[in-house]
């Protein structure tokens, strides 16, 4: 028998989440067969079986672990498990007896009829992944009593969190409570009796729901985060408590990038969009100002000989940043067409980790929402990011005159360690001289 670990998909990664099994427990797997989808600290991966054989899944979708920790395992052999059913099945004593002794026979005959019955290894204990049983202490949950909808019947934190919902299986009946049960059928006249116990058991939804009279605030909604909110959320806090930062701003002239794009929309082809010129122009700016381009760490510059730009794409509840390398030895069309296939990958959540790391730079645009400026967070160990705000027709003064100008507002965050103030305004301003006089993008 094989064991399956959680895979390290990237430099990065420490843990993996398991977002959905591809293949059910106790299905044949073949080398090379696409077996679980992992969301990762960069993205959500595909993760083939290096083996072949029978699929036993040890942990239910849903759940995170740490690399190397054992998530299936893979039998030789046909992988046929002995059913625990056939005795059963031989000692039922026929279909018509079938409806007096449906409990102990309906157990074993068909899978469907089986599938109620929450799951249990040889010992007899619910098999449960460790966050269900975790909720389920806490809520007061039978797990014994729940259905689990996980591989091979396996409890998972659903499941609790639908019975804590719904108020059942909030604990295993009391002994006091078995003589109720025994009375209710025998006198008529005590039938209101069991009606009243309908009450009693509707009243146990009320717990979960503590905040609409405990607070002003109303119900309130825990959403776990993903593995990428989570780096997000980590690296975003590590850079605002440990990156002294200032920031610049400016407004580019972009009435000749406007002029470009419209020829070079009458060529045809793939037609760059403002983003694409602003990542070309920060790319051969890039090249001028090393600093601008290198990172601070441990006391040190470094100082890197490749240019690659990152653009800021927002993915479902993420923002992901996948890299175009060598950006700057790349023209406007190339730049145009790896950034849209980036865009969709990232969208359609195939993105793989190499294309997400390796920025040396930023770029992040929300011009297209509106927004006319804001400042971005920079994203460690880079030295610096670019906002970029709304290209729009605004009131300028031209040779003492106003006039209406197509302008656009950008915004540099800039890290004081290794990027300073002149540094970071030159460099600055190559980026508009290059956006205001726009031939040299186009090669």
């Amino acid at each position: 028998m094989a064991e399956i670990v959680m895979p390290r998909l990237s430099d990065s990664m420490e843990e993996g989440t398991i977002l959905k099994w591809l293949k059910s427990d106790g299905e044949p797997v073949a080398r090379g067969e696409p077996l679980a989808e992992i969301e990762t600290d960069k993205a959500t991966l595909t993760f083939e079986s290096d083996a072949a054989g029978v699929l036993e899944i040890v942990v239910a979708a849903g759940e995170t672990l740490p690399i190397g920790e054992v998530i299936a395992r893979l039998e030789d052999g046909s992988g046929s498990k002995p059913a625990p059913a056939a005795p059963a099945e031989a000692e039922a004593p026929s279909p018509a007896a079938a409806p007096t002794e449906a409990a102990p026979t309906e157990a074993a005959p068909t899978p469907a009829t089986d599938q109620p019955a929450p799951a249990a290894d040889r010992s007899g204990r619910v098999k449960a992944s460790p966050l269900a049983r975790r909720i389920a202490r806490e809520q007061g949950i039978d797990l014994h009593a729940l259905t689990g909808t996980g591989p091979g019947g396996r409890v998972v934190r659903a499941d609790v969190e639908d019975a804590a919902r719904n108020g059942t299986a909030v604990a295993p009946p009391s002994t006091s409570e078995a003589p109720e049960a025994a009375e209710a059928p025998a006198p008529a006249t005590p039938a209101p009796e069991p009606a009243a116990a309908p009450p009693a058991a509707a009243a146990a939804p009320l717990p979960p729901r503590p905040a609409e009279t405990g607070t002003a605030k109303g119900d309130v909604t825990i959403q776990e985060l993903t593995r990428i909110q989570q780096v997000i959320a980590r690296r975003m806090a590590e850079s605002k408590a440990t990156v002294p930062e200032f920031t610049l701003r400016t407004e580019i002239d972009m009435e000749a990038c406007v002029r470009l794009r419209t020829e070079l929309k009458a060529l045809g082809g793939d037609v760059p969009s403002y983003n694409d010129m602003v990542v070309r122009a920060s790319a051969l700016a890039l090249r001028e100002f090393s600093r601008a381009n290198g990172s601070y760490r441990d006391g040190k510059f470094e100082l890197h000989s490749r240019v690659n730009v990152g653009v800021a794409v927002a993915a479902t509840d993420a923002l992901v940043v996948p890299t175009i390398f060598d950006a700057d030895r790349k023209s406007l069309r190339e730049i145009a067409t790896e950034s849209r296939v980036l865009a969709e990958r990232v969208r359609a959540g195939t993105v793989t980790p190499p294309e997400l790391s390796g920025g040396t730079f930023t770029v992040s645009n929300l011009g297209m929402y509106g927004v006319t400026d804001f400042t971005a967070v920079i994203n460690p160990p880079q030295a610096a990011i670019l906002a970029v705000g709304a290209l729009a027709p605004r009131a300028v003064v031209r040779d003492g005159e106003l006039v209406a100008r197509n302008t656009m507002g950008v915004t540099l965050a800039c890290d004081h360690r290794i990027l300073y103030g002149a540094d970071a305004a030159q460099f600055l301003a190559r980026i508009r001289a290059l956006l205001e006089q726009p031939l040299a993008l186009a090669f």
